[in-house]
């Protein structure tokens, strides 16, 4: 079994490289933001979660996640950490996207991870993408109101008004709006960025990939990083 850490700035095509990815390799594509959300749309007014005793209300973490903050850490890590040791447990190879994203995740997953995985098949692959870069694509990019798949901007996907995968409506997300898109990168630089530095004192690979180039190149050099 391995475990394989998409990581980049919002916009950086985490998700597309991670759909072509799991099905490449036959991973488990595992969306923190899929699950986090889910989570978050069937909770009822003053629903909240105990974690060592502490109470965490869901639409307080609803509310950050509209102004593009990330959600408190250690209710991500709680919830993942759940579905982590189910997949574990049924033998499943893991292709992480969304988690970890803070240092305080960093430290309840990796340990988490290690345990349940052989080290040395835990990657981490780094999808590098300048700030001018990650506002242009966020901010002209569409998502489908149903499966949510991300659709950046380029001549083949100009007139697109349907999702190509399912066919649903293609929306603006009110978090990629410019304002909200700094703030989101703000969180990247300041929050994502220093778990590089934790996870090198792991001992973990890391891998680094352009993602200024083609969908196509993008999965091409991270299939031959991951070897």
């Amino acid at each position: 079994m391995k475990v394989i850490i998409l990581i980049g700035p919002p916009g950086s095509g985490k998700g597309t490289q991670a759909e072509l990815l799991a099905e490449k390799l036959g991973l488990f594509y595992f969306e923190t933001s899929k699950i986090g959300e889910a989570k978050l749309k069937q909770a009822k007014k003053g629903d909240c979660v105990v974690i060592d005793g502490q109470k965490y209300s869901l639409a307080q973490e609803k509310k950050l996640s509209e102004k593009g903050i990330l959600w408190t850490p250690a209710v991500v890590a709680f919830w993942v950490k759940q579905e982590i040791e189910k997949l574990a447990n049924q033998g499943k190879s893991l292709l992480l996207v969304g988690s970890p994203r803070t240092l305080y995740e960093g430290k309840e997953l990796i340990p988490l991870l290690k345990k349940l995985y052989d080290p040395k098949n835990i990657q981490i692959i780094l999808i590098k993408l300048s700030k001018e870069q990650t506002i242009w694509r966020n901010t002209r990019r569409r998502t489908c109101s149903e499966c949510r798949r991300p659709i950046f901007p380029s001549e083949e996907t100009k007139k697109l008004t349907q999702c190509p995968k399912c066919g649903a409506k293609l929306v603006v997300r009110e978090d990629d709006k410019k304002e909200n898109i700094k703030v989101r990168l703000k969180e990247y630089e300041e929050r994502t960025k220093p778990l590089i530095e934790y996870f090198k004192e792991e001992g973990l690979k890391i891998k680094e990939v352009e993602g200024e180039q083609s969908i196509e190149d993008v999965h091409k050099d991270i299939l031959e990083v991951v070897g």
